[in-house]
């Protein structure tokens, strides 16, 4: 799914550093919609819109005075995907901690769980929830 307007959840973040958080989202497999910059300041991202191409988004920003979001590092996803090997080991290889290898879940499906290099929790599953 490329088109934004038909999603309708979207986890909100904030990024200490977001061209960092920005090539390690494109490395997982995140796809860029939108990006604003503070003119002033190009290196602030004032806000982003990025799709997960099996499904949703995520809207962020640079940590900055009179943002919504403060919480850096603080947040948690589960992004569903077909293929969560795949895009757990993408994650690791562009710079994650891995919280929880990826395994056989009890309740269905297969997943794992890492840390960005912000501290961000992300999980990776297969299983979809009902």
């Amino acid at each position: 799914m490329s088109d934004a307007q038909h999603i309708k959840h979207w986890q909100s973040l904030a990024f200490r550093d977001a061209d960092t958080m920005m090539r390690w989202l494109g490395a997982v497999g995140f796809v860029e919609h939108a990006t604003y910059r503070d003119e002033a300041d190009p290196s602030v991202v004032v806000h982003a819109e990025w799709l997960w191409p099996e499904g949703g988004g995520i809207m962020f920003g640079s940590l900055r005075e009179g943002g919504v979001v403060r919480n850096a590092g603080g947040s948690a996803a589960y992004l569903v995907t077909a293929d969560p090997d795949a895009a757990f080991d993408r994650a690791v290889a562009a710079g994650a901690c891995v919280v929880r290898e990826m395994v056989e879940e009890d309740y269905g499906g297969r997943g794992g769980s890492v840390e960005d290099p912000e501290g961000n929790h992300w999980s990776f599953g297969s299983y979809q929830p009902s």
